[in-house]
């Protein structure tokens, strides 16, 4: 191959110059960590006192069913150090709605959004998690619903249309894990059973019994998701859930 000439390169180099100089200027930008939000003791310190309050929970009905409140309240405390608002909220929340597990019966939905947000609050990340702000906000107006709430028996709209929105997502999830080659049996379990757990703690049998049945489903036909039988049946559950989701809070 000949030798390009000396003036044709000289020719390249100046043609590539702006586009060389804009690149290497935003190249610290894009490797420049994301400065964090709070302190790293801070955090650490909120991250062990979620996972304080994660285990108190779980043994809720055995040993650490006195050690919720200590746990939930010492989050609290955290949060005020914070100074933010969405912690001070998402703590205000969690006191509030730790009065009411006082009462002799707890209501299930109250139940329903103290274990889905203290699942937030076992993320890794703690207070720098990408999405803590929209979480924070998101589970805190669950609480806050909760807390209000008079009669245990009276549902609650705000917590229905929560629950509405948190399914139709779980239940395209499931449309996407049955969409693929070959299709994502895991997902598609996955996904069913915590949608009858979470219509279970809500006594919403109807999505819970569907739910299940999806499941029990996916299992029986495991090896055979291929099959185009296999996936007309799953598609008529997923619709099904989706007419019973949609009655839900029309």
């Amino acid at each position: 191959m000949a030798d390009i000439p000396e003036h044709e390169l000289e020719e390249t180099r100046a043609a590539l110059a702006p586009t060389l100089e804009a690149t290497a200027a935003i190249l610290p930008w894009v490797a420049r960590p994301k400065k964090p939000r709070f302190d790293a003791k801070l955090n650490a310190r909120w991250i062990a006192a979620g996972k304080r309050l994660a285990a108190a929970w779980s043994e809720r009905h055995g040993g650490g069913a006195n050690d919720i409140r200590p746990a939930i309240f010492g989050l609290y405390a955290i949060a005020i150090e914070t100074a933010d608002t969405h912690c001070l909220r998402l703590g205000e929340a969690l006191a509030s709605a730790a009065d009411r597990l006082e009462e002799n019966v707890i209501p299930p939905r109250l139940v329903a959004a103290l274990s889905a947000a203290i699942e937030c609050l076992s993320e890794a990340d703690g207070l720098e998690h990408p999405a803590f702000l929209e979480r924070s906000s998101h589970f805190a107006g669950r609480l806050e619903a909760c807390a209000k709430a008079t009669n245990a028996d009276e549902r609650s709209p705000v917590l229905d249309q929560l629950f509405v929105d948190e399914a139709s997502e779980q239940v395209q999830l499931m449309h996407d894990a049955l969409a693929a080659l070959p299709p994502d049996a895991y997902a598609l379990t996955t996904e069913a059973i915590k949608l009858a757990q979470q219509a279970e703690l809500l006594e919403i049998w109807g999505v819970m019994h569907l739910a299940r049945q999806l499941s029990e489903c996916i299992n029986r036909n495991a090896a055979d998701l291929d099959s185009q039988a296999v996936r007309l049946e799953i598609h008529k559950l997923l619709q099904a859930l989706s007419t019973t989701i949609a009655a839900v809070n029309p």
